[in-house]
């Protein structure tokens, strides 16, 4: 057993880790940087690129059937199964390449190989080969897909995303439990890809939207075109081997107790990620744990209590987004490195985005944070996209955006929307938000003709409506069971 002496030691080497380690070598320390798993970060392997990649694909194959809607008659739809995923892994190992490539460039003596726990504050052991004594301990070691020990015991066809873009060809069909994100995003790619795809979740929720009615619309937007079964629990789930080569028998109850049994190639579990933190021993790190067993932390230091460890990116359970791991990994490792005189970081406004159609994004305070922060004492704006102009014009003239602002400052909190371009209107309102804009100085920005943009505009002058006007004793809107 040897042991490494070193001022600040980064457990884990995905993008929150990597971010921290660079940031504590800027800081002047020496560092390193342990990986007990493959180099290469989630975004990269196993998330946001090979994702977007069959969803470009999927977006082509679904511009060929909507084309006829133009006026516009292409020759017969065939999809290549083979070639959508050959492209998807040959494109993904490019970005997973850009990763190494970081990697290579890290000192070797920086790197060390081995699943990483604590013997104490400062003082680590990995496998068993090394002992590290650290001033200070970076903890960015992500997460891993949910799946539940009874689905497991189904067999290898019960998967989570991890396996699909190791897929050599498309499958005839796949059950998706959960419309989250990663749900969401990899059940409509499949099926515009002509896999038969059920998505079932347990209650209504729609990714990250909070807001009644923006959840309402884009459920209803979705169901349209995907096979989508709300109010719905997987009661069963068994191999089924002497059904076309192998496929599993997939029972689901419905809100009324009806019990269904249907048979897919797959089972994909997208029912969420758990942070990986169970097996660092985190008990002799004297940390103070919720109730998850994740540490408590300062979300603008990134510093667990008052010692000198620090978390970071999935781990932390926060706002699992790359982005977000990031700008977590930077602060966690300037802290580390400059502990004990820690100082906050910056923190970005909230932004996640899911590339369905329509697209969906949430920015700055959701509606659900407002209903508690603000006592329902705020105000709302909203359009319907149905009508809108340029919407209409591409046929993707279908969603909501609503936009929320503080009585009395005019301040723009937020906004959760459903809609076209969806990705490029979150970005715009995020930025309005981290300025501290507010509604009137937003009005006031330039509105070409036509554009999607223009539907902001519209929500915009309806919100500023409502925050002209006294507010009402309780707002509506937040009563319970919205």
């Amino acid at each position: 057993m040897q042991t490494k002496r070193t001022e600040v030691a980064v457990i884990g080497a995905g993008t929150a880790g990597m971010s921290a380690y660079r940031a504590a070598r800027a800081g002047g320390k020496r560092a390193l940087l342990i990986e007990s798993g493959p180099y290469g970060t989630t975004c990269a392997r196993v998330g946001c690129m090979p994702s977007k990649l069959l969803i470009a694909a999927a977006e082509a194959a679904h511009a060929v059937r909507a084309a006829p809607a133009f006026g516009v008659h292409p020759g017969p739809l065939r999809i290549a199964g083979k070639e959508v995923m050959a492209r998807v892994r040959s494109e993904r190992d490019r970005f997973v390449g850009f990763v190494l490539d970081g990697i290579e460039q890290i000192p070797a003596e920086d790197k060390l190989r081995g699943h990483a726990r604590f013997l104490g504050p400062g003082r680590l052991q990995l496998d068993d080969h090394t002992i590290i004594e650290a001033d200070s301990v970076v903890i960015a070691t992500g997460s891993t897909p949910i799946v539940p020990d009874e689905w497991r015991r189904a067999g290898p066809r019960v998967i989570t995303s991890d396996q699909v873009f190791d897929w050599t060809d498309l499958p005839d069909s796949v059950a998706v439990v959960g419309t989250g994100v990663i749900g969401l995003e990899l059940g409509q790619a499949l099926h515009r890809l002509g896999v038969r795809v059920t998505l079932f979740a347990r209650g209504g929720s729609v990714v990250q939207l909070s807001d009644p009615l923006v959840r309402e619309v884009a459920a209803r937007a979705l169901a349209d075109e995907l096979d989508i079964r709300f109010q719905t629990e997987i009661a069963a789930l068994e191999a089924d081997a002497d059904k076309d080569g192998g496929q599993v028998a997939l029972t689901s109850r419905d809100a009324a107790g009806n019990l269904r049994t249907e048979r897919f190639s797959y089972v994909l579990a997208a029912i969420g990620r758990s942070p990986n933190v169970g097996g660092l021993g985190l008990e002799s790190a004297q940390l103070a744990l919720d109730r998850h067993g994740i540490p408590l932390y300062d979300k603008h230091t990134m510093q667990c209590g008052s010692s000198a460890v620090f978390i970071a990116g999935d781990a932390d359970n926060e706002r699992p987004v790359l982005p977000e791991a990031a700008d977590q990994g930077r602060i966690a490792g300037d802290n580390a490195a400059r502990f004990p005189r820690t100082q906050p970081g910056l923190r970005r406004t909230p932004l996640t985005i899911a590339f369905s159609e329509p697209q969906i994004a949430v920015v700055g305070a959701s509606y659900k944070e407002l209903c508690v922060s603000h006592g329902g004492r705020f105000a709302i704006g909203q359009v319907s996209f149905e009508n809108q102009g340029r919407s209409r014009v591409m046929l993707q003239n279908h969603g909501m955006l609503r936009v929320y602002g503080e009585f009395g400052s005019g301040r723009f909190l937020g906004a959760e929307l459903a809609g076209p371009r969806a990705e490029h209107l979150g970005h715009l309102l995020a930025w309005a938000c981290q300025a501290k804009l507010t509604v009137a100085a937003m009005l006031d920005m330039p509105f070409y003709h036509p554009v999607v943009e223009e539907g902001v505009r519209t929500a915009l002058r309806d919100l500023a409506h409502h925050l002209s006007k006294e507010p009402e004793e309780v707002c509506q809107d937040c009563t319970p069971g919205t």
